[in-house]
């Protein structure tokens, strides 16, 4: 789910040392894992990058790991590709695999206000994703549509949330949720003075 950059002022506090580490470590799988399906689909990077709109410079530099892609980007190829988002960050799947909260690597819009962190294991099931998902006060991410078939089931743990899918627009508040089509353009939007959480469960079509 792509983020558009906010007016607000981005956030300064500075990535923790271990925040670094874990970035390097999805950019590592991110790479692997967007070169092989690529190479699988006997894709040019000119050719990726008018399937995805992320540009040809960029896609190199994930691939060569010469940069952290951040969630917008990963969510536009991911779209474009016509792949779960899971995919591009998991490893081979296992038939147990255990996520430990702190193990979890936390993405962030390029303005640091919207986060977003897994809950299903990277190497589990890719027909269901599911995400811990905070947007800072006053501020809005915006989504392209999905593939065809896809759902969302969003749920709002604590805040203000503004739903807006396709043209019609619900206000959210704690223990509410909502249920939609995903492959229509969706925005969710903090209205609120302070953060918005929820959790957010992708379904695909199998």
């Amino acid at each position: 789910m792509p983020a558009k950059k906010d007016a607000n002022a981005p956030r300064t506090a500075p990535r923790p040392r271990g925040d670094e580490i874990g970035a390097a470590d999805v950019a590592r799988r991110v790479a692997e894992n967007l070169r092989q399906r690529r190479k699988q689909r006997d894709m040019s990077l000119d050719q990726l990058s008018h399937a995805t709109g992320v540009s040809r410079a960029a896609l190199s530099q994930i691939e060569t790991r010469k940069t952290n892609p951040t969630i917008g980007v990963l969510w536009k190829i991911a779209s474009g590709l016509g792949v779960p988002f899971s995919e591009l960050l998991g490893e081979s799947r296992l038939s147990l695999s255990v996520l430990r909260r702190g193990d979890t690597q936390v993405l962030r819009s390029t303005d640091r206000r919207f986060e977003s962190r897994p809950l299903v294991p990277a190497a589990g099931e890719n027909e269901i994703e599911m995400y811990e998902l905070t947007l800072s006060a006053r501020s809005r991410h915006v989504s392209d549509p999905h593939g065809p078939g896809t759902k969302e089931l969003v749920v709002v743990l604590s805040g203000t949330l503004r739903m807006t899918v396709g043209d019609h627009t619900d206000e959210l508040e704690a223990g509410d949720s909502v249920v939609f089509d995903a492959n229509l353009p969706h925005v969710y939007e903090n209205p609120g003075t302070g953060d918005a959480r929820y959790h957010d469960v992708i379904i695909y079509r199998s």
